[in-house]
C-alpha cells in the first residue's frame, strides 16, 4: 500500500491477472494493510455521471474506516483531513478509482470522504469498519470554497443532506470535528 499525502490515507494498486477468459485480482486481503482493519459492513453506491457524494465523517470513537474501490466506470475520490489539530487539518487529495486500474483506497476514522462520478454510470463498494450509525453521521459540504475541492465538474448533482452540510468553518464552530488527538488515540487502541 503507498501512503498518501494525508496520514491514515493509502492506496493500493493489484496486481491484475488477465488473459482471453479476462481478468483477476486480490481486490482485498486483510493482512497487506498498514493497520487492522474489522469489516462490519460493506456497502455498494450506483452514480450517474456528475453525482457529488460526501464529504461525510463519523464520529471517532468508534469512526468508520472504509476500504474504498470502483467496480465499474470511474469516480474521483477524494479524501479530507477534518481531524481538529491535525497538521494537514482542512487539505484533501484525490485519487481516480476506476474499473481498469482497479485501485483502492484506505480511509482512517475521523477523515471526510467524498467521490463524484466520472463515467456514464459509476459502482462504488466501500468495505466499512463499523455499521451505519445514524446518530454518529455527519458531513461537510463539499463545494465549500474553504476547502476549495477541484472537482472535475462545474455543477455536480449532490443529495439534500450533502447540499445542506455546514461548511468546514461551521462544523469546526459547532463541534461537530473529530479531535486529531483523539483519533490518534484510537489508532493505537487498534493495534
Amino acid at each position: 500500500m503507498d501512503r498518501l499525502s494525508i496520514d491514515g490515507a493509502w492506496s493500493f494498486t493489484p496486481r491484475v491477472h488477465a488473459d482471453p477468459r479476462g481478468s483477476f485480482l486480490e481486490a482485498f486481503r486483510a493482512a497487506d494493510l498498514p493497520r487492522p482493519f474489522e469489516l462490519a459492513q460493506v456497502n455498494c453506491s450506483v452514480s450517474a455521471a456528475g453525482v457529488l457524494r460526501g464529504v461525510h465523517f463519523a464520529d471517532v470513537p468508534p469512526g468508520q474506516a472504509k476500504y474504498v474501490m470502483c467496480v465499474s466506470g470511474a469516480i474521483l475520490d477524494v479524501v479530507v483531513d477534518l481531524r481538529t489539530g491535525s497538521p494537514d487539518f482542512g487539505r484533501w487529495e484525490a485519487v481516480r478509482l476506476d474499473s481498469e486500474e482497479r485501485k483502492a483506497l484506505l480511509v482512517a476514522e475521523g477523515l471526510g470522504h467524498a467521490f463524484l462520478a466520472l463515467s456514464e454510470q459509476a459502482t462504488v463498494v466501500y468495505l466499512c469498519s463499523h455499521g451505519y450509525n445514524p446518530g454518529g453521521e455527519h458531513g461537510v459540504h463539499p463545494l465549500d470554497p474553504d476547502l476549495a475541492i477541484e472537482w472535475p465538474v462545474a455543477e455536480p448533482l449532490l443529495s439534500d443532506k450533502d447540499a445542506a452540510a455546514p461548511s468546514l468553518k461551521e462544523a469546526l464552530g459547532s463541534g461537530l470535528l473529530p479531535s486529531y488527538d483523539t483519533c490518534r488515540k484510537f489508532y493505537a487502541g487498534l493495534h
